[in-house]
């Protein structure tokens, strides 16, 4: 029986699907309430303005500035072991906030501000919806089989995002009744790609860049025949169960095809660069890819004939569909004309009716992903660039900036999109409404990426760049032994100390003091010692450098390396505080769609595993 309209079809058979759902307030787990998420805000805020003084020392100027007698009274071997000691005994933070700061303001117990950090870290405020409880809700009991892995074309990472991303996304699709989805930042198109071919769900994936538009095309062009080819092994394996034939030679041609096949897509990642690199000039078309699409379709299908053999068509009455895609000699015409002379006009209509259905399927099929390029914001028209337009789920995976916050206004103020799924990154790029800078200021045209909320913009609350790139630091790597890049900072924390002490008085040093950003680039990487990463780098500065010898650098390595271990015992601090600023910035996006009228639920749920994928937080919601 056909589907009802609107609901979610699978391209892969046997694939349990979600239950009918339930009335909106019967179908999530219980929803955190406004008041609840406004007073985790506060009490965040709150010590965050006590906190982010350590969050907010830029690594550039820790020896410059004495960082480290600035705020610490301890050594920093005391530091590094009681962080990265297996966590103690918890106590109440209101017990001992008072311990953590000596009368001067400086660190003096590292344990208590180990637990008070981690008190106030996003997963122990119980806000987050569990993903367990969020999936449980909308499958129960059922087994969710995955027929394409997507393990096998791509790295293990990006894998275990889009597997968990995609579950999450099909299971709200077929619960609204949506179709269609809108990725936005889709880059390379890993997860449109997926939701596609796995699901069925007419994808829209839209990026700023045609180079990763381009890439996205080619690679799934490359998925799409690997996506055939793993059909036709699992058919054809199926039926030589159930009907045992002599068929040994056959199955080990379509396997040596499929396994090409698999290869070709595992070694896509390594040929995309070149590919995109030569595309990078072409723009990408923003409509209408129908016809690329099909002639791509077709060319695949006339590639992999030669090894189908014998073909039950896909579709009922559609003998002939799969003739038109073979060379006009590959068809004994006599045999095909006299069979057509045989049939009456009824029937010769039927079938010609039902070619014309298989073929609008294939193309639409087909064309289930498309790639466009374009760079959106909170003001885009999606009308504009997509003209099916229906309703629709919003999604993006590591969304970079204020891409992220753009994407949870465009939900709301577009009445045709009905769930947003966003998981945001690069904190770091955000812009702030009330950041002291004027820098930030000048940089920002339109809506703020940050606060969102009502409840947060009417405090005035701003974190500072340093406290935003400080939300980036990956908590949970450097805690089980994946640390921070040490000697590449201590490099350029002493570059500093050069810079003032030899450049100070120069035009150059005091457009670095007042620019924000104080990156010199990939230099550390390119560098063959201390010395010539000083010399390269004050080259790219436009400094002078002919003045000072090699031994009067190396001199400087010298003086502070034994002071190395406070830097490294310092970043530490600062990983520490990570969750914390990042819990508020995704409490903020919480709030903000709280407070919308059309918005009925709400969620933050942890997706990914904070190991494999450090932004791992998806803000969620849903409209009445």
């Amino acid at each position: 029986a056909a589907p009802p309209p609107g609901a979610l079809v699978s391209l892969c058979p046997g694939r349990p699907r979600p239950r009918p759902g339930p009335p909106l307030t019967m179908l999530f787990p219980a929803d955190v309430g406004l008041d609840l998420v406004q007073s985790k805000i506060k009490s965040l805020a709150e010590f965050l303005d006590v906190y982010l003084k350590i969050a907010n020392v830029h690594t550039v100027d820790f020896y410059t500035n004495d960082v480290w007698n600035q705020f610490v009274a301890l050594p920093p071997e005391a530091v590094i072991s009681q962080l990265l000691c297996p966590q103690g005994d918890r106590t109440a933070p209101e017990k001992i906030d008072a311990s953590v700061w000596d009368e001067s303001e400086k660190l003096r117990d590292v344990a208590a501000y180990k637990r008070v950090t981690q008190d106030h870290s996003l997963p122990n405020l119980g806000v987050c919806t569990s993903l367990n409880d969020l999936l449980q809700e909308m499958w129960g009991n059922k087994q969710k089989d995955v027929f394409l892995k997507p393990s096998t074309f791509m790295s293990s990472k990006k894998s275990h995002e889009v597997e968990l991303m995609s579950e999450v996304i099909v299971s709200f699709a077929k619960y609204c009744s949506i179709q269609q989805v809108i990725d936005i930042g889709s880059g390379k198109g890993y997860l449109s790609s997926y939701l596609s071919m796995q699901y069925g769900l007419n994808v829209y994936g839209i990026d700023s860049s045609s180079t990763n538009t381009s890439g996205a095309n080619e690679r799934n062009r490359k998925l799409k025949r690997y996506w055939k080819v793993y059909q036709r092994q699992t058919k054809r394996q199926n039926q030589h169960n159930s009907a045992p034939k002599n068929l040994e030679e056959e199955p080990a041609n379509n396997m040596e095809s499929f396994e090409e096949a698999k290869e070709q897509i595992s070694l896509g990642g390594e040929q995309e660069n070149s590919l995109q690199n030569q595309s990078s000039h072409i723009q990408t078309p923003v409509m209408d890819t129908s016809l690329d699409l099909e002639t791509s379709e077709r060319s695949n299908n006339v590639v992999s004939a030669q090894f189908v053999g014998s073909i039950e068509t896909e579709f009922d009455g559609t003998d002939n569909l799969f003739l038109e895609f073979l060379s006009t000699d590959a068809v004994e015409m006599n045999s095909l004309s006299r069979k057509k002379r045989d049939l009456d006009d009824k029937e010769k209509e039927r079938r010609k009716t039902a070619g014309l259905d298989a073929k609008a399927k294939q193309i639409k099929e087909a064309n289930l992903y498309s790639p466009l390029t374009l760079h959106v914001t909170s003001t885009t028209e999606l009308q504009d660039i997509i003209s099916d337009i229906k309703d629709s789920m919003l999604v993006g995976l590591h969304t970079c900036g204020d891409l992220a916050s753009d994407i949870l206004r465009i939900f709301v103020t577009k009445q045709e999109l009905k769930v947003v799924c966003s998981v945001g990154c690069c904190y770091h790029l955000l812009s702030e409404e009330f950041e002291l800078s004027d820098d930030s200021k000048e940089c920002c045209h339109g809506p703020w990426g940050f606060p969102m909320s009502q409840y947060l913009r009417s405090s005035s609350w701003h974190c500072g760049r340093n406290a935003r790139m400080s939300a980036c630091l990956p908590l949970e790597r450097v805690t089980f032994g994946q640390g921070l890049p040490s000697e590449s900072l201590f490099y350029r924390a002493v570059l500093q100390v050069i810079i003032k002490e030899h450049f100070g008085n120069g035009k150059a040093y005091t457009t670095l003091q007042r620019t924000k950003n104080k990156n010199i680039g990939k230099i550390y990487s390119k560098s063959s010692s201390f010395v010539d990463y000083i010399r390269k780098s004050v080259e790219k500065l436009g400094m002078d450098n002919s003045k000072m010898s090699d031994s009067l650098i190396q001199g400087y390595y010298d003086r502070y390396m034994p002071r190395m271990k406070e830097l490294e015992a310092f970043n530490l601090l600062k990983v520490a505080l990570s969750p914390c600023i990042e819990g508020l910035i995704l409490l903020d996006r919480l709030c903000y769609l709280k407070e919308q009228e059309n918005v009925a639920w709400s969620a933050l749920v942890q997706l990914f595993d904070p190991l494999k994928s450090p932004r791992c937080y998806a803000v969620i919601g849903v409209k009445k």
